[in-house]
């Protein structure tokens, strides 16, 4: 029932959407997902302390003045009176810079108006929610978690990442009048066809977010080849590869991709060593554009471009593409540009329907046609990135949306 003990790819929003699927009620604004999966540490409640559940053993992040006793405290202080949100990270933590950090500013959003610093506006309203989070810090402390929010009677319980499909199939089962939603992941009744009727999937087309960096990746390339690293070699990444990949060969057919996945394992979004390992390797290869979509272990690309340094003008001479996240800021002047899936956005509307009383389960796809996937152009990059290319890949981004461009999706195949 717990996460390696079970094959992630049944729920990672394989047998996915068609592409008749829609949601017109979406707002979302741009991106796709990679989870990451940083050193394990013991399951904690950020806001305050662990949701009482099936037994646990404290560990060095949680202080014994913050006790279960505390704990169950602080949660029946509750306002009855406000809808009750609890969520349960991936093992990377929401701090982890990407996918994880963009769905709790998009809880973040719904319970204050601003981002997780409490100062920066997110530009919508605050939704008179509260919110509480688990930072599991291995995979079986994810499923007392999950049923800890469902068993206090949670309004929405929220799951970040296609590995937490198993469990959320289990306990929604369990717990038929909660609403649950999961990112990344399609969760189905016992006949395995039809959507669980009280979850949401939010899911995203990645792929065609990776074929406008791909272009911007090609036309920015001087040595004709790239790199992906993937972090498990499974479906969903498979997406990313693949627009990436053709998104590339459209700007310029002799274009070459060198391809290598970090693992087979949820070790693979967690070794940053080896992500930099292959990306040197890549390098060495004459690849000097790197997209990733490994997680932490994406950042040690991060790490390699820096390491091969800049040019006599000043500029570097291999970048990196981030993913699902802004991560342009991550290293100025390596980063072309980011791959970026608004986990926030979907996060924040699968909480505003809970508010209005509006929930609907099943899928929830967010492509380029509601800005649910895209790439980011701002101060850190706008110099790294042609006019020519921009274009390019706007007028890409149009042709998708239309219907003139079908993008493959590699998990489909």
């Amino acid at each position: 029932m717990h996460g390696p003990a079970r094959r992630a790819t049944d729920f990672s929003a394989a047998r996915y959407l068609p592409e008749s699927v829609s949601n017109s009620n979406s707002r979302l604004q741009m991106h796709a997902s990679t989870h990451s999966a940083p050193a394990a540490s013991p399951m904690v409640d950020s806001l305050s302390g662990i949701p009482a559940g099936p037994p646990w053993t404290p560990g060095p992040r949680f202080s014994r003045r913050r006790s279960a006793a505390c704990n169950r405290a602080a949660y029946s202080a509750d306002d009855p009176s406000k809808i009750r949100v609890g969520i349960v990270f991936d093992i990377g933590g929401k701090d982890d810079r990407s996918f994880n950090a963009a769905a709790w500013n998009g809880v973040k959003c719904a319970e204050s108006g601003t981002l997780p610093d409490g100062k920066t506006s997110c530009d919508k309203p605050a939704l008179n929610v509260i919110v509480r989070d688990v930072e599991p810090g291995n995979p079986v402390s994810i499923e007392p978690a999950m049923r800890a929010f469902a068993e206090r009677g949670y309004d929405l319980v929220i799951g970040v990442g296609f590995a937490q499909g198993p469990i959320m199939q289990a306990v929604a089962k369990d717990y038929p009048n909660i609403h649950f939603a999961i990112i990344d992941g399609v969760i189905f009744e016992d006949d395995g066809k039809t959507p669980k009727s009280n979850v949401a999937s939010l899911v995203f087309k990645e792929h065609e977010g990776s074929y406008l960096v791909g272009m911007i990746a090609a036309m920015t390339s001087k040595t004709g080849k790239l790199g992906f690293i993937g972090g498990m070699d499974i479906g969903l990444i498979h997406r990313f590869e693949g627009g990436y990949e053709e998104g590339a060969k459209a700007a310029n057919p002799n274009i070459q991709v060198i391809q290598n996945y970090v693992g087979v394992t949820d070790a693979a979004w967690n070794n940053p060593g080896k992500g930099k390992e292959i990306a040197l390797a890549q390098i060495n290869k004459g690849a000097d554009v790197i997209f990733t979509a490994a997680g932490n272990s994406g950042l040690g690309a991060f790490d390699a471009v820096e390491q091969a340094g800049k040019d006599s003008s000043g500029r570097a001479t291999h970048f990196v593409i981030g993913v699902d996240s802004n991560q342009n800021m991550v290293k100025p002047g390596f980063v072309l540009t980011s791959m970026v899936k608004r986990v926030d956005n979907a996060v924040y509307d699968i909480v505003k329907d809970v508010v209005n009383h509006k929930f609907q389960s099943g899928f929830k796809p967010f492509g380029l046609d509601t800005d649910g996937v895209g790439y980011v152009i701002d101060s850190n990059n706008q110099s790294l990135v042609s006019p020519a290319a921009i274009q390019a890949a706007e007028e890409a981004k149009k042709k998708i949306v239309a219907g003139q461009i079908k993008v493959v999706d590699k998990m489909m195949q």
